[in-house]
């Protein structure tokens, strides 16, 4: 759990890095009360659009909700190396990395750290929508993104591993691991693997053990 977490708040970390770094009216909002504002940013959650754009809501969010679903099977002794298929253990392992997903996305958008508190999302109507706090993000990243996890994982199983078994060429299959599997990409950098890393087999050849 303490792994899962410190990669969860990295990852939040970046996350609100990028925002403050691209987005100038989240540091102006950082100048008011911080409390007040924060509750009625919060309050002001309604609808479901949110004004953003739509690769913004049904691909940024679900590639979030992928990332965050991977943090939770990295750390996840029983499901981690588990293969997509009819079996039981595996959808449970997801269904819990959907939940890790679920409570990330809430603390993202409305927690204490969130885009609510830290630039107070919502607070006022914009220029793109008179409520900028919907519910459409809270929605789609555990939901579009535990697909995306799935999407991935048939993809390992069923063409990045015809990939492995068909060249030793090291490039070709770093590539097919990173392209083809963005979301744990990044899910293994955030845990200080290789990019490329899988806890089921080696790079080159063979299973771990």
């Amino acid at each position: 759990w303490r792994a899962a977490l410190n990669q969860s708040y990295l990852f939040l970390g970046i996350q609100h890095a990028f925002r403050f770094a691209t987005e100038p009216s989240t540091r102006m909002e950082m100048n008011g009360p911080f409390f007040s504002d924060y509750f009625a940013s919060v309050g002001n959650l309604a609808g479901w659009r949110d004004g953003d754009e739509f690769y913004v809501n049904y691909v940024g969010h679900t590639l979030q909700g992928a990332v965050t679903g991977f943090i939770y099977v990295h750390n996840d002794p029983a499901g981690r190396r588990l293969e997509v298929g009819r079996n039981k253990q595996y959808w449970m392992s997801r269904l819990k990395a959907a939940a890790w997903s679920a409570v990330h996305s809430l603390q993202f958008e409305i927690g204490p750290l969130s885009e609510a508190s830290l630039g107070n999302v919502g607070l006022r109507p914009s220029e793109k929508s008179n409520h900028p706090m919907g519910y459409v993000d809270l929605v789609v990243t555990p939901v579009l993104g535990t697909a995306w996890v799935v999407g991935e994982d048939l993809l390992d199983r069923y063409v990045i591993r015809r990939i492995e078994d068909s060249t030793q060429n090291r490039l070709i299959r770093i590539l097919a691991r990173c392209f083809l599997n963005p979301s744990r990409t990044l899910a293994n950098l955030l845990r200080g693997q290789e990019v490329w890393y899988r806890d089921d087999r080696y790079l080159r050849k063979g299973p771990r053990p």
